[in-house]
């Protein structure tokens, strides 16, 4: 053991085939997104968080700059969002899915307390939305899969 401080999450990249979907997507959700000049308009795009968390979109091409050993994967990453309270869980849901995003979890309430839903991106990413945990909505947790 090192007296070095454990990493913490500080910057999630998302790797998009459509920028500007994915703009739009996220915008609905109220992130904020930079509107850099072009020819960067179709490669990087940075959400602003209030946590200091740093949201980045960027391009295949742009990925495989910074990262040598990208290439395209069927698989992706859940990008949770806090909502404010649990009816905001069904709120935001119920907005994504009537504007056209699928749902791969309808709203429910979660054992540990919270209420908890999961939209995808217009990329397939699955994005969870949770409300704050209310310790007197929870349950015993289910037993783990076989």
């Amino acid at each position: 053991m090192t007296d070095e401080p454990a990493p913490v999450l500080h910057q999630i990249n998302v790797v998009v085939r459509d920028m500007e979907a994915m703009v739009a997507f996220y915008r609905r959700l109220g992130a904020r997104i930079d509107d850099p000049a072009a020819p960067w308009d179709r490669h990087h795009r940075t959400a602003e968080t209030p946590e200091g968390l740093d949201l980045d979109l960027d391009s295949q091409k742009f990925a495989a700059m910074w990262n040598r050993g990208w290439r395209e994967r069927d698989t992706g990453v859940v990008i949770g969002f806090r909502v404010p309270d649990r009816e905001a869980v069904d709120r935001t849901y119920q907005d994504l899915t009537n504007t056209g995003y699928d749902g791969q979890q309808p709203p429910y309430d979660a054992f540990c307390g919270a209420r908890y839903a999961v939209v995808e991106d217009p990329d397939g990413n699955a994005v969870g939305l949770m409300s704050p945990i209310d310790p007197d909505r929870r349950t015993p947790a289910p037993p783990p899969p076989d």
